[in-house]
């Protein structure tokens, strides 16, 4: 190679190097989605349905990649120690925003990650087998309350949505419930079908199916008002605990140092396809609200998010098992 070559070479390489990350066309390649909960659960279905409209309108795949464990921080750890390149996406839960004050992170939930968008609210549905003995709260309540620790509720592991609703459960009724927690939320509903488990605090997107297959049995939603798919199961606020209200939620976050445009092109991407009316119909099927909100906003619900879960976790003394 002529000096002149390399020296053209050179200057290339400079000239590239200088260049913003940003500057490139965005996105290039498909862009991984992780999920860190196990496939088949609530968030992994609603991913789905969020990430293959979310490629049409990039115009790259979005592949899913569930990894599940240790309450979603698994997951949320491969995404927080990615390249912040935009490439790489949290599709998470309600765990978010209370893991920190759980157990100790490898990571800082707050400063790790930007909030992308909130994707949907769902109530959950408090289930238990078809052939329970109980066909009420008010019967589960006091099975409860005549064997304290006996009787077990799953969740999809500990931090979880599932798992806080039990323990606000436990709490409002003054019932000691065991916690057993699994690696995310369709082996938890195994078991609850199996009776190896007597209750559960579902997802809608992942349990509904069941409860209007005749798989489930549903107690209760966690709802103030009663969900549209099951108009005949009332609110756990109407059966015992009138100031009981927990909604399930799922969001999408990047690495920090991700570059702006680069956020706001995965905003504006998964704003748009949670707008979609098919995408729309998807979720409202499945039990969920949808919400397809700015960075700032979902920022500021995850602060309110936080702090209140918080407060239980002091109030219950929960800890990781």
């Amino acid at each position: 190679m002529s000096k002149t070559l390399q020296r053209l070479g050179k200057a290339v390489a400079t000239l590239v190097a200088a260049v913003p990350l940003a500057a490139f066309a965005f996105p290039d390649k498909p862009i991984r989605m992780v999920v860190p909960y196990s496939a088949g659960g609530g968030a992994d279905n609603t991913a789905r349905v969020v990430a293959q409209k979310v490629g049409e309108l990039l115009g790259q795949t979005v592949v899913i990649d569930n990894k599940p464990g240790a309450g979603g921080v698994i997951g949320a750890d491969a995404v927080a120690k990615a390249p912040a390149d935009g490439y790489t996406v949290l599709y998470d839960a309600s765990a978010f925003a209370v893991n920190g004050a759980l157990r100790k992170l490898p990571f800082d939930p707050s400063a790790d990650f930007i909030p992308i968008s909130l994707v949907a609210t769902a109530p959950q549905i408090l289930v238990v087998a078809t052939n329970a003995p109980y066909k009420t709260v008010a019967e589960f309540i006091a099975a409860a309350r005549k064997t304290p620790g006996k009787l077990t509720y799953a969740s999809a592991g500990a931090g979880t949505g599932s798992h806080l609703a039990a323990e606000m459960f436990n709490e409002q009724g003054k019932i000691e419930l065991l916690h057993v927690p699994y690696k995310g939320g369709a082996p938890a509903l195994t078991d609850v079908m199996g009776g190896q488990v007597a209750s559960y605090f579902g997802n809608t997107a992942s349990t509904l199916q069941y409860v209007t297959g005749g798989k489930l049995r549903a107690l209760a939603v966690t709802s103030k008002t009663r969900l549209k798919a099951l108009p005949d199961t009332p609110t756990l606020a109407e059966s015992a605990m009138p100031n009981y209200e927990v909604l399930e939620w799922n969001g999408v976050f990047v690495p920090k140092g991700t570059p702006p445009d680069r956020v706001q092109a995965i905003a504006s991407a998964v704003q748009k396809a949670v707008a979609d009316p098919a995408v729309r119909a998807k979720l409202q099927q499945a039990g969920l609200d949808p919400v397809g909100n700015t960075p700032q906003a979902f920022k500021s619900f995850l602060h309110t998010e936080s702090t209140r879960w918080q407060a239980l976790v002091k109030a219950r003394g929960i800890r990781v098992e």
